[in-house]
C-alpha cells in the first residue's frame, strides 16, 4: 500500500528501530526491495534520488514506484531523496510521490529554513511529509552526490529553532557517515545523536548508511534513528553475486544482481531491528 511517511517513522521512533531507505534507479532494483519487504511483511521507505535523474527520470519513477507501492501488501513510502530545488520537488508530488527531502543544508541556516518552509506549505496540503537536513551528510564519491563534500556536524542548539519554524516531518542529521564507500569504519558521535534526540519529537534520519558497520547502525537504529538510507551497499551487493555467478547471459546477470540486492536488505532488516507496524 502506498503510503506517507508520518505514521511510520513516529512508529520506528516510539519503539526504537529504523526503516530502510533503499534507493531505486530502474524496476529491478525497487521491484526487489518491495518483494523482500512483503516477504518479510515489513515496511519499506522507496526513494529515488534527484541526482539520478539521468538514470531513470522522475515520471519513470513515479510510475515504477507507484505501481508496485500500491499492490504492495506491505506499507511502501514513495519518496523524493535529495531534492535539491523546489521545481523539481513539487513536479514530485504532483506525480505522486508520498514523502519528499528538501536538501538545502549547504545553504546558510536562515536560507535552509526559508527553503524548507516553502517546500512544507506545499507538501502538506497534498498529505505529503517532509524531511529535511541540517548539517551535512558529506560523499566520499559522486554516486548518490553531484560532487565529493565534506561532512558538517549538525549543530544542536541550532536544532530546536529549525524543527519549530520549519515544521518538517523528520529531520536528516550529519553525526559523521557520508555517502559512498568508507575506506575503514567510521566513528559515529553518538553523543550528539542522544542529545538531539532529546530534545526533538519527530523522527531523525541517517543518511550514508553504506559500509557504516553493523554495530553503528544498530546503535543508531535504537537510538533515535528512525530512517537509514542505503544505495552505494546494494550496488557492490549486485556485483559481489555477479561476480561469485559469472553469469554468461544479460537475464542470467539480472538475477544475479537481484539476488545480491536482496541479501543485502535481509540483512539490513535484521540490523536495522524493523518492525511491523
Amino acid at each position: 500500500m502506498l503510503v506517507n511517511s508520518k505514521e511510520l517513522m513516529l512508529h520506528a521512533k516510539k519503539n526504537s528501530y529504523a526503516i530502510p531507505a533503499t534507493n531505486f534507479i530502474d524496476l529491478d532494483s525497487a521491484r526487489t526491495y518491495v518483494a523482500v519487504a512483503e516477504k518479510r511483511n515489513l515496511p519499506l521507505i522507496l526513494p529515488f534520488a534527484q541526482s539520478h535523474k539521468d538514470i531513470l527520470s522522475l515520471e519513470e519513477a513515479a510510475l515504477i514506484g507507484k505501481f508496485l507501492a500500491e499492490k504492495a501488501t506491505v506499507p511502501i513510502v514513495l519518496h523524493l531523496d535529495h531534492g535539491e530545488d523546489k521545481e523539481f520537488i513539487f513536479r514530485a508530488i504532483e506525480l505522486g510521490f508520498t514523502s519528499v527531502m528538501i536538501d538545502a543544508s549547504q545553504k546558510p541556516f536562515e536560507e535552509n529554513i526559508k527553503i524548507t518552509q516553502e517546500v512544507v506549505a506545499f507538501a502538506h496540503k497534498h498529505n505529503v511529509t517532509v524531511e529535511a537536513e541540517l548539517g551535512h551528510v558529506g560523499a566520499n564519491d559522486t554516486s548518490e552526490s553531484s560532487e565529493i563534500t565534506s561532512s558538517i556536524y549538525t549543530e544542536v542548539d541550532k536544532v530546536v529553532a529549525f524543527v519549530d519554524q520549519t515544521n518538517v516531518d523528520s529531520l536528516a542529521i550529519s553525526i559523521g557517515t557520508a555517502h559512498g564507500v568508507y575506506k575503514g569504519t567510521p566513528k559515529l558521535n553518538f553523543e550528539r545523536l542522544q542529545e538531539i534526540n532529546d530534545i526533538v519529537d519527530i523522527p531523525l534520519v541517517l543518511h550514508g548508511g553504506s559500509s557504516t558497520g553493523d554495530e553503528n547502525l544498530t546503535r543508531c537504529a535504537t537510538s533515535g534513528i528512525s530512517k537509514i538510507n542505503i544505495y552505494t551497499d546494494f550496488l557492490n551487493g549486485a556485483m559481489a553475486e555477479i561476480n561469485k555467478e559469472k553469469p554468461d547471459n544479460y537475464i542470467d546477470l539480472k538475477s544475479a544482481a537481484n539476488k545480491g540486492m536482496t541479501e543485502v536488505l535481509n540483512h539490513y532488516y535484521d540490523v536495522f531491528q524493523t518492525k511491523n507496524k
